[in-house]
Order: structure tokens, then C-alpha cells, then sequence
């Protein structure tokens, strides 16, 4: 996982192809166990707190896509707004459309009943005014779509703070915004959520004025711009810490366990209010100790571990779907609940493997005819999976 640091160079991260093989082996395992209704009996306690991998997902990306254009930006060429909602456009919607189509034209790959009107995917609007009756169905799109409104406004803010001469001071903004997801979270629950608690479906309106909504889940995002921006314009104090690379690897997972125990009822005031960032800053301090040059993450070299992170995209995608059918296909064939969660793993290994071959990579290499002169800056398997 290439991070560009001057122009045209790119540095090969493997420790972030390590993280995002975490991301998606957890958000799959997650959604695995729900589908699956519990099966095997091992994976609700290890899978539970998979919900997580969408925010290691949402650090990831902040960290790679505000590198890639503080990277450009200190070129002194400045970026493309054009070259960049292309280069994005080109990565992340052909296979998105091919999901899409799999999930309006052919109903037996819907894991649930009903899907939401295509227009609200098509305008990367599904998680906002969530309609409760067609929850469900396609519904991991919502993190997709807090990526896309991170990719429109993320480089406009830049090109605005640059005109205004305020991009060096630019931290107060990354400060008020972490800030204001506190405040827009407790008037949320408080307004929203709450007069709705005591609702046999308390639980889905909780989803729709606090889980999924795009001003919620600023945490991730911010954690990883603000590491990109230690990373770029503060060398020197980058260089300080990275030396705690491996201290990094294992504080992260220590204020994971603690995000836990906070969030093991994720409705209750403190998890909805406090929760996302306790999570941000354990999944940015792996973030940190991965792209340190001394810790092990940064070391360990793994083809599979590579060869996941390229596929993730597709995965994350399609892995619903999949599970779903593979499911109905072997219903009644008295399967072991293990050997069935083997063949759904593989099933989707292999779709996404596929689609990765006939869709995502001619689009690749179109892009790159396309946009040959800024494809050195690009971050390649950086590309984060909405998750």
C-alpha cells in the first residue's frame, strides 16, 4: 500500500494492507454471524464488536486520501479538483454499479425483503433519512456513502482554506469539527432518539439519528487527516513518535478493549456520545504505529495479507449478498456450521477476486491512460473500502 511523499514517489506501507485485511475479516465475520443467526456458536463473542472495522475503514481513509493531497498540494503544483473526483470516480463506482445492478435485477442475492428507492444510492444519500421499513437490504452501503460526502468536501475545504491564505493555522478547524460531533451527538439522542427509547423499535430509530448518518462519524476521518497532517507537515515531530511505533501497536488495542466495555450496549448516552471517538483514537494510534518505520507492522511482509487488502473493496461490496446465497444454496444439506462459514469466506474471496479482474482493474488502467501524469502521487491499494 503505496503512500505518496514527494512527487513521484511513492513509499510502500505493508502494515496498512495489514490493517485493512483486519478491517474486513472483522466487518465480515460481523455481518456473518447476524446473517448466520449465531452460527457457529464461537463467533458472536469474537465477532461482536465487528461493527468496528467501518472506523478502522474511515481512519484509513482519512489518513491516505488527505496524504495523497497534502502530498500534491506541497509540490508546489497545488491539486486538481478534476483529476481528483475522476481518479475517485474511476476507483470507486464501477464496481459499485456492478453491486447495484446484482442487488435491483436479481432478488434472490438481497439478504433481506426490501431495498430503499435507487435514487438515494445513486446520490450517495442512503444513510441519511433512513426509511425504517427498508432497513436492511444493502444497508452497509451507509459507510460508503460517509466516504463519498469525505471525498466531495474534504478537497473543496482545502481549495477553500488555500484561497484564504488559512491552511497552515488549518488545525482549529480539524479541533471544532472533532468538538461539534460531540454536540451533534447529544442533541441527536436527545432529540431524536430518545422520545423514541421506549418503542418496541427503539433500536432502529437509534440507527437512523445516531449510527448512520454522515455528521456522526466524523471521528475516523478526522483522526486520519489529522495523522496525515503530523505526517506531512510536521516531520520533525513525527519523527519523535514514531520511534513508539510498537508502543503505538499495542496502546491502540489497550483503549480498544476499554471502547468495549463502554460500548457493549452501543444505545446507552456514553457509547452513542463517546464511543466513536474512543474507537477513532484507538484505531488511529494502529494507524500511527503501522506507518512507523521501526514497529513490526511496518516490517512484516505478507502476499496474503496484500492480496485481502486489494480485494476488500469488492468484499465489503458483495460479501452480504453472498453469504446469503451460499446460505440458501446449501440449506438442508445438514452442513457443519464451520465447514459452511469456510465456503462462504471462499465464495466471496472468489466473486470478489472476479470482479476485481473484469471490472476494477480496466478501470485502473483507464485511469491511468487517463490521468498518467498524476497516477505517481496516486495511493494505489490505498483505496479504502467503504465499509
Amino acid at each position: 500500500m503505496p503512500l505518496p511523499t514527494h512527487p513521484g514517489v511513492s513509499q510502500k506501507l505493508h502494515g496498512l494492507d495489514h490493517l485493512r485485511t483486519l478491517a474486513i475479516t472483522y466487518v465480515f465475520l460481523f455481518h456473518y454471524f447476524i446473517l448466520s443467526k449465531g452460527e457457529p456458536a464461537w463467533l458472536p463473542p469474537v465477532a461482536a464488536f465487528g461493527w468496528t472495522g467501518v472506523d478502522l475503514f474511515f481512519v484509513l481513509s482519512g489518513f491516505l486520501i488527505a496524504a495523497q493531497l497534502f502530498a500534491e498540494s506541497k509540490s508546489g503544483q497545488g491539486f486538481s479538483l478534476k483529476t481528483f473526483f475522476i481518479r475517485r470516480s474511476l476507483r470507486i463506482l464501477p464496481a459499485f454499479g456492478v453491486t447495484l445492478a446484482l442487488y435491483f435485477c436479481f432478488p434472490f442475492f438481497r439478504e433481506k425483503e426490501s431495498l430503499p428507492p435507487l435514487w438515494k444510492f445513486l446520490t450517495f444519500i442512503q444513510n441519511i433519512g433512513l426509511n425504517l421499513k427498508d432497513q436492511g437490504t444493502f444497508s452497509h452501503c451507509w459507510s460508503l456513502c460517509v466516504e463519498e460526502h469525505f471525498y466531495l468536501f474534504f478537497p473543496l475545504v482545502l481549495v477553500l482554506l488555500y484561497r484564504l491564505r488559512l491552511f497552515r493555522r488549518s488545525w482549529w478547524l480539524l479541533l471544532a469539527l472533532f468538538l461539534a460531533g460531540f454536540i451533534i451527538r447529544v442533541y441527536s439522542y436527545r432529540e431524536y432518539y430518545l422520545p423514541q427509547s421506549s418503542t418496541e423499535i427503539s433500536w432502529m430509530y437509534w440507527y437512523q439519528y445516531i449510527y448512520y448518518p454522515s455528521w456522526n462519524r466524523l471521528d475516523g476521518l478526522l483522526a486520519g487527516v489529522g495523522l496525515a497532517a503530523l505526517y506531512h507537515f510536521a516531520p520533525g515531530a513525527w519523527s519523535r513518535i514514531s520511534r513508539y511505533g510498537n508502543l503505538m501497536l499495542v496502546a491502540g488495542p489497550a483503549i480498544l478493549v476499554a471502547a468495549w466495555f463502554l460500548c457493549e450496549d452501543q444505545m446507552t448516552f456514553s457509547a452513542s456520545v463517546y464511543g466513536y471517538p474512543l474507537i477513532a483514537l484507538g484505531y488511529g494510534l494502529l494507524v500511527a504505529g503501522a506507518v512507523s518505520p521501526g514497529s513490526l507492522l511496518y516490517r512484516l511482509k505478507s502476499g496474503l495479507s496484500s492480496r485481502i487488502a486489494t480485494l476488500s473493496y469488492a468484499v465489503y461490496l458483495t460479501h452480504k449478498g453472498l453469504i446469503h446465497m451460499t446460505h440458501d444454496l446449501l440449506a438442508g444439506q445438514q452442513i457443519n456450521s464451520n465447514l459452511l462459514l469456510v465456503i462462504s469466506i471462499l465464495a466471496c474471496l472468489c466473486f470478489a477476486g472476479l470482479m476485481h479482474r473484469l471490472v476494477e482493474q480496466p478501470f485502473l488502467r483507464l485511469r491511468k491512460r487517463l490521468l498518467p501524469s498524476r497516477e505517481k502521487l496516486q495511493t494505489g491499494s490505498a483505496v479504502i473500502p467503504p465499509a
